[in-house]
């Protein structure tokens, strides 16, 4: 059975030498997640994955064009079935966090450090991805 695609944000914030991650639940299951959803041309990956954080979890901000990476995690699609879904994922610098937005009765929210919210997500690769951010924002700070 083929993967199918997602795309994620990965709302962040730098506060001094501390990086902040935000982690919002899941509709279904409340596991901590980050925001993402399907593609949805003409919109980029990267577009759609900004997207998806503003209406779930009403962040805005400057997202990157190319993934941190990606992760994998089974999806239930209907009460028998659920797909194995590939999740390529895009590190968002939030620069507005919306008093309202379309789930937020849905989904509670939280701003942890990246090493924290790593402990909190059941998947083990996102976990690698919310460790390695650190690393990824150093690369992209100017010398």
């Amino acid at each position: 059975m083929a993967e199918l695609a997602q795309c994620a944000a990965l709302p962040y914030l730098l506060l001094g030498d501390e990086i902040r991650v935000c982690l919002i639940t899941s509709r279904g299951t409340k596991r901590w997640i980050i925001p993402k959803g399907w593609p949805n041309p003409p919109f980029q990956p990267y577009e759609q994955a900004a997207r998806e954080a503003e209406e779930e979890a009403g962040l805005v901000g400057e997202i990157a064009a190319d993934p941190i990476g990606s992760y994998t995690y089974r999806k239930r699609l209907h009460f028998f079935s659920s797909a194995e879904c590939r999740v390529s994922v895009y590190p968002l610098l939030v620069t507005i966090q919306r008093v309202r937005w379309p789930e937020q009765a849905e989904r509670e929210l939280i701003w942890v450090p990246a090493i924290e919210a790593a402990d909190m997500v059941h998947e083990a690769e996102l976990g690698r991805l919310l460790v390695s951010l650190p690393r990824w924002v150093d690369a992209k700070e100017p010398a």
